[in-house]
């Protein structure tokens, strides 16, 4: 049969991107469904039209220059086992949680021995007692917050109580539980709460090792959930009356507030979820938003999620995130400081003024000098506050056992 010249041509186009789609795999987009309850498999995630978007960094290797800024670190406390959160009190006193179980207090730069309360948890990786945060009217009503992992009827599950501590401040008892049934595992529990600038309970969970729950609204794991200080869901959450405000959600451990309705929120990396490993990211995330997991990640785009703004591909993974809005530092001023575990630093990382989701730089401070470092958070003295993680099982533990520290600018610096 004698060819024509358009015969010709569309075998040659053929010959020419057949090779090119097989090679890539990338079949037809699909827009991410935050109410679909399918379980993503290995094989239907590779399979989505997954794109890099540009505007995301990804940091190959390493976690960034070092810092230029020269530290000054005190020692406030020494003495503590695995300090996972802390929150401040108006006299300056300061109660700290203690993962096995005990709300511990600070005062006068002195830790108390005596516990103020000691929690009935269920401790084992990941889970326990983890974070506090304090009511916004705690000089009228003295109620704090906590999240930990309770056993329930035989079965584990991770709940957050409402205690009130008594006048003097050396001993608290429980009020009422905020939220109960948090999915719970020995790893990817979450734990960090906060309240935002609206006075509503910010509460971060873990996909507790079930990827799909994550894209699940009608789960509680894999999430940032918003409720009011009695628990109760606010009429302004973007999925009706559930206290689910962000979903996509892997293990995140800190968040903080750009302005009164957007977050910057870091997130955990795969440890072999699905074949992958890494790539712990920060995310600039707002009511309703979805960040992916597990249908995303890298620096990878799909309609309808957000794609992060930087990502590592060597583990942190990251711990508290505080914006820092201290005096004694005033280049840090705006920027994220972010708590680092296993890569035992903070990561400073500046946005762009114009267009916060961009990434204008990041830098490495404390390389090493600490360990594994968990909290952070700005004091009431307007200085920055960070925990050590170094006796949680994975660090190694000194005599002093674990820290508080805080992070000023160095003398004639």
């Amino acid at each position: 049969m004698k060819l024509t010249r358009n015969m010709v041509a569309r075998k040659l186009f053929f010959a020419m991107v057949l090779p090119i789609f097989s090679a890539c795999n990338l079949p037809t987009t699909e827009s991410a469904n935050i109410n679909n309850q399918q379980t993503p498999t290995a094989t239907s995630v590779s399979q989505q039209n997954l794109t890099k978007n540009l505007a995301c960094t990804l940091v190959e290797n390493g976690f960034g220059a070092p810092g230029k800024v020269k530290l000054q670190v005190e020692e406030v406390v020494t003495g503590l086992e695995v300090p996972w959160g802390i929150a401040f009190l108006p006299n300056q006193d300061m109660l700290v949680t203690e993962r096995p179980g005990r709300v511990r207090l600070v005062r006068k730069g002195k830790l108390i021995p005596q516990p103020v309360a000691t929690v009935n948890v269920t401790e084992s990786g990941e889970d326990g007692l983890l974070g506090i945060a304090t009511h916004p009217n705690f000089a009228q009503n003295r109620f704090f917050y906590l999240y930990y992992t309770a056993d329930k009827n035989g079965a584990q599950v991770n709940r957050v109580e409402r205690w009130q501590l008594a006048q003097n401040g050396l001993t608290a008892s429980p009020d009422k539980v905020i939220i109960d049934n948090i999915p719970v595992a020995q790893f990817h529990n979450g734990g960090r709460i906060r309240f935002g600038p609206d006075g509503m309970l910010y509460i971060g969970t873990g996909d507790a090792r079930e990827p799909q729950i994550s894209q699940d609204v009608k789960s509680l794991g894999g999430k940032i959930l918003r409720v009011t200080p009695d628990g109760q869901v606010p009429p302004d959450n973007p999925f009706g009356k559930n206290p689910v405000y962000i979903t996509g959600i892997r293990n995140t451990q800190g968040f903080d507030w750009v302005n009164q309705s957007t977050l910057w929120v870091t997130d955990h990396g795969p440890s072999g979820d699905l074949g992958r490993r890494g790539h712990d990211e920060l995310s600039l995330a707002k009511a309703g938003d979805n960040l992916g997991w597990p249908n995303i990640y890298r620096c990878e785009s799909q309609q309808g999620l957000v794609t992060p703004s930087i990502v590592w591909r060597e583990a942190l993974p990251p711990g508290g995130a505080a914006i820092y809005t201290g005096n004694s530092i005033p280049e840090w001023r705006g920027s994220l400081i972010i708590a680092s575990l296993r890569s035992q630093h903070l990561q400073r990382v500046v946005f762009n003024s114009q267009s916060p989701q961009q990434i204008e730089m990041h830098e490495v401070y404390l390389q090493g000098e600490y360990g594994r470092l968990r909290e952070v958070i700005m004091g009431t003295d307007g200085e920055l506050y960070v925990t050590t993680s170094n006796c949680d099982g994975r660090g190694s533990c000194p005599s002093q056992q674990d820290k508080i520290l805080r992070i000023t600018r160095r003398s004639g610096s």
